[in-house]
């Protein structure tokens, strides 16, 4: 059995303050639409917290400074069978100017406000993993053609 595979990493960031706010962006993408957190792909050669930084900067105009690792999502692409490999990060500490991009609109909102909004597929459960230390992990699967999730 192979020990390697094709994978697509990816990378979401939380942006936070102390004062009970997070950073959305309301996505324009059609296939994933909703309000989640700024992030995308990570580049060839590129790390990964250095990948949460470039797309906070390039979503938000924020600069974002040491972002923590606080967890994953991963799941099989239907058709191609890849993994696809999100790791979330989090951080309070940005400067500038908050400005939106192509990828949608970014603004403040309170944490508690969030559930009032429509959000991404399955944003409740990642936002879980960004807020808990009780979890780390989110696994979507399939077991005889029907999708599971596992949170871990």
């Amino acid at each position: 059995m192979p020990r390697t595979e094709a994978v697509e990493l990816t990378v979401m960031c939380m942006v936070f303050d102390h004062e009970g706010n997070i950073l959305a962006q309301d996505r324009k993408n059609k296939n994933w639409p909703g309000l989640n957190f700024p992030g995308g792909h990570v580049e060839p050669d590129e790390s990964f917290v250095s990948a949460a930084i470039r797309e906070v900067k390039e979503e938000t105009g924020l600069d974002i400074e040491k972002p923590v690792l606080c967890g994953t999502k991963q799941f099989k692409i239907r058709g191609t069978g890849e993994r696809f490999i999100c790791l979330f990060y989090k951080t309070d500490k940005f400067s500038g100017e908050l400005c939106s991009s192509d990828e949608g609109e970014v603004f403040w909102i309170k944490r508690t406000d969030l559930e009032k909004y429509e959000l991404a597929d399955g944003f409740g459960d990642m936002v879980k993993v960004f807020e808990r230390d009780d979890l780390s992990e989110i696994y979507y699967g399939r077991k005889d053609g029907e999708l599971f999730c596992e949170m871990k």
